[in-house]
């Protein structure tokens, strides 16, 4: 096991990392090369893309307790998604808030007022985390806002365009869910199967989650161009 780190949650997060993998070249074989929709977009899938995202920002919240520095964490991030954005836009696939956008803002927000979350450590807690997440997720899908200046909480306007997007709402709360469970995990109240459990290969995609986030498309672009030429 790598020291001070658990197996466990960077196992999660490997496998968190897998399935977008798989989930984004499905999208480039259905947008590149022309593969039926419904391998990209059914019921199934649908469904998965929200768990699996989820789950990785559930872990970003978890790890942001075991952090020395979530300001500094943030700011690296934020970095990250600001050259993602303006790389994707000079390859007309713009990113202006994807996944990493929000965990830079929900580090930097954590960093700001996390003596006040770390109080919240009663049962309360993430049953009112499960509630807002529900409400504003309907709130963002059945509300009509007329505004350009709220995409970034979760109301895109007409002919926004973003080929990732993770907005504030609702997926802050599921942030502050996993910093409420990474409470749990630091003061060692979870099983002790929880520590010390191992699995092979996902721990050290976790481990390496933000790398393979930023190669991963480039490769699986030009993976997708010599299916389309063979084929």
């Amino acid at each position: 096991m790598t020291k001070n780190r658990i197996q466990l949650i960077d196992g999660l997060r490997g496998i968190a990392v897998v399935l977008m993998v798989i989930h984004h070249f499905l999208y480039d074989l259905v947008y590149f090369i022309g593969a039926p929709k419904w391998l990209f977009s059914n019921p199934v899938f649908d469904v998965l893309h929200f768990i699996f995202a989820g789950l990785f920002i559930l872990l970003s919240g978890i790890s942001s307790r075991f952090s020395k520095s979530n300001l500094k964490r943030g700011l690296k991030l934020a970095v990250v998604a600001i050259l993602l954005s303006a790389v994707t836009y000079l390859i007309n696939m713009p990113i202006l808030f994807g996944i990493l956008h929000l965990l830079a803002v929900c580090m930097l927000f954590y960093g700001l007022t996390h003596r006040l979350w770390e109080k919240c450590n009663g049962i309360w807690f993430p049953v009112l985390c499960v509630i807002l997440t529900a409400i504003t997720a309907w709130a963002t899908e059945n509300i009509a806002v007329s505004s350009n200046r709220l995409w970034i909480l979760g109301w895109p306007h007409e002919g926004f365009i973003s080929f990732d997007y993770f907005p504030l709402l609702p997926w802050i709360f599921i942030f502050l869910l996993g910093t409420w469970v990474g409470g749990i995990i630091r003061e060692n109240k979870m099983p002790d199967w929880f520590y010390t459990a191992t699995m092979p290969v996902f721990p050290a995609i976790g481990r390496n989650s933000l790398i393979i986030y930023i190669v991963h498309q480039p490769l699986l672009y030009v993976l997708t161009m010599l299916i389309k030429m063979l084929t």
